[in-house]
């Protein structure tokens, strides 16, 4: 499953698979595979940007955003937190999270999402401050982001998967720092995941 996912850069993310699921898409460029679903975790220049969504958006293309980038967008669905919609061989469940951005925490301004597909669960926690207690059981895939000045720092990031132990983790937003503390996350969680540093597509 991780050979089809692809690290856009910053928080963006496209799961190439059966459909094709873009997470906040920003500056991209000439999209090669068209979007069947494009989610938007919340209203954050960096995660919601209509320009980009009109580039991978067609006629059967779904949209499906949190609550507050709902409101920046037109002719999408609304995710609400721990809600799950059906993606016909797929689906997406919201969690609630704390944007680092926007640092709004009202219930559905902010979401990360548990992405089900090909039999993997998939957690993307979006670009957050903070992530549940509970509510949110052990991923196959873990995505977050670490080395954020505002946001979940490389330690913080290492607690977490140390309490839920997913079998992959997925570093990202190291992009704007080093790739040394891609490198130095991974040697810190090592006992609790096996970590994929991916290179941004770009």
């Amino acid at each position: 499953m991780i050979e089809h996912i692809h690290w856009l850069g910053n928080n963006s993310f496209l799961i190439a698979c059966t459909p094709a699921i873009y997470i906040n898409p920003w500056r991209i460029a000439s999209p090669d595979i068209p979007a069947d679903v494009i989610l938007v975790g919340h209203d954050g220049h960096e995660t919601c940007s209509p320009a980009d969504i009109a580039k991978l958006r067609n006629a059967n293309t779904r949209v499906i955003a949190s609550e507050s980038a709902a409101q920046e967008l037109h002719d999408c669905e609304i995710l609400r937190p721990w809600q799950t919609i059906s993606l016909g061989r797929a689906s997406v469940k919201g969690i609630p999270t704390v944007s680092a951005s926007t640092r709004r925490s009202a219930a559905g301004q902010s979401l990360g999402f548990v992405i089900s597909i090909n039999f993997f669960d998939i957690y993307y926690t979006g670009d957050t401050v903070s992530l549940p207690e509970t509510g949110v059981s052990q991923p196959d895939i873990l995505i977050l982001p670490i080395s954020s000045t505002e946001g979940m720092t490389t330690a913080r990031a290492a607690d977490f998967v140390a309490r839920i132990r997913p079998r992959w983790t997925i570093p990202c937003k190291w992009d704007f720092a080093s790739r040394s503390n891609a490198v130095n996350f991974r040697r810190e969680v090592a006992d609790a995941s096996e970590v994929v540093i991916l290179q941004p597509e770009t």
